[in-house]
């Protein structure tokens, strides 16, 4: 009996000893976790991007939602012409000229190669046609014949392309063209796109441009030429109505891509893709997490009457102040905070002012977490008080006059 008990034993041993070892899942080390997160950056989304860097932004308020090596500097291609379209809106705005201002092309712009409108010496065309051709076509030949026009040269044009992007707070990059050939002091950075990318977004015109698929330019040519836009993702992509595509052998494939579905707005950068179509599913990828995880709440509408206030030696004196666009908190889905309006006017404003001027803004804000700002801009003409005016109030005041 021994025996048996002893030779089964010794049966089961191996048996045992002789299977096959297997090794328990356990999943991936402290370690791998941490350099994964170090490489591919962090976020709530479970994203898979081949690309040097990325970048997903809420414009609004510019709440960075999903970073990858956003801040490591890259050749950008023609994405740079985001910045030669801000330039060129924010002149406009500014009555610097107008959009139908005639813009002479010079031998430069014309000798421009890569992706080109076909402009010729002398031609003559206007600022709006130029810009047409850059957020569609991407033609280097009309950004450098608005470098040239806004700038006098492409030199002092770069100048102010540094200096805008100081002011934006673009901490890492240095632009040395309009049109984004390679240069190894050419560079920016996934956040630094999105910083200048929201700020073009604050001219909302500029949508139309860069949302159109194809135009003919016939008027003052030759021979016509159709536009045709680089970004496919406006005709693949829900929503997507802008902005910029780029790609160079330095650069590899890139993109400031912008959506908006309601009254919420995505902004996505992808830099350095292996090709266009990953490019622009990388974007849409990122787009999609901002959609499914952020909603909107309209705060404010264009043109609404926000405050009444009254300008000290101003004609008249109290007037309406009217936001400029459309105020939107975009927040968190099941987000619950209550929305509050702060109100600020600037304090030295100098008379006179015209109607449609900037005097304020107005935030949309929770405790201390701000969702965005919209200015706020005059309804009227105010003129400045003259010396019988001023009497005349004087004399209203001490006669108790209404």
């Amino acid at each position: 009996m021994k025996r048996g008990i002893s030779s089964l034993l010794v049966a089961l041993f191996l048996c045992f000893s002789m299977a096959p070892t297997v090794t328990a899942n356990v999943g991936p080390s402290t370690k791998e976790i941490k350099e994964k997160t170090e490489n591919k950056g962090s976020s709530s989304g479970n994203f898979n991007l081949d690309c040097n860097s990325a970048i997903l932004m809420e414009p609004n308020s510019g709440k960075v939602i999903y970073e990858h090596n956003a801040n490591e500097k890259f050749s950008p291609a023609s994405v740079t012409k985001v910045m030669t379209m801000l330039l060129t809106m924010e002149g406009a705005h500014k009555g610097k000229f107008k959009l139908s201002d005639k813009v002479t092309i010079s031998e430069k712009a014309m000798s421009m190669g890569g992706s080109t409108m076909f402009l010729e010496v002398g031609e003559v065309r206007t600022v709006e046609d130029l810009l047409k051709g850059i957020a569609v076509e991407s033609a280097n030949d009309a950004a450098v014949a608005l470098a040239e026009f806004i700038g006098g040269t492409e030199d002092e044009f770069a100048s102010m392309m540094n200096k805008k992007a100081k002011e934006l707070g673009m901490k890492n990059s240095n632009f040395v063209n309009s049109y984004g050939f390679y240069n190894k002091d050419h560079y920016t950075t996934a956040y630094d796109i999105a910083l200048m990318s929201r700020e073009l977004l604050s001219y909302p015109k500029i949508l139309d441009y860069t949302k159109i698929w194809m135009e003919t330019i016939t008027e003052g040519r030759k021979e016509p030429f159709t536009l045709t836009n680089r970004n496919k993702m406006i005709r693949h992509y829900n929503g997507c109505d802008g902005l910029k595509t780029g790609y160079i052998k330095e650069a590899m494939f890139c993109i400031s891509a912008t959506a908006k579905r309601g009254d919420t707005r995505m902004l996505s950068v992808i830099m350095g893709a292996p090709s266009w179509k990953e490019r622009n599913a990388q974007a849409g990828q990122l787009l999609d997490y901002g959609f499914s995880k952020f909603s909107s709440q309209k705060i404010v509408n264009k043109g609404d009457v926000v405050k009444e206030v009254k300008i000290p030696r101003g004609k008249p004196e109290s007037v309406k102040v009217v936001a400029k666009n459309d105020l939107v908190a975009v927040m968190e889905k099941g987000n619950k905070s209550k929305i509050e309006k702060v109100i600020e006017i600037d304090q030295n404003l100098k008379l006179p002012l015209k109607k449609g001027d900037k005097i304020g803004k107005v935030t949309a804000t929770s405790g201390s977490e701000k969702y965005g700002s919209v200015d706020l801009i005059l309804d009227c003409n105010i003129e400045k008080t003259g010396y019988f005016d001023t009497l005349k109030g004087s004399l209203k005041i001490w006669l108790n006059i209404k």
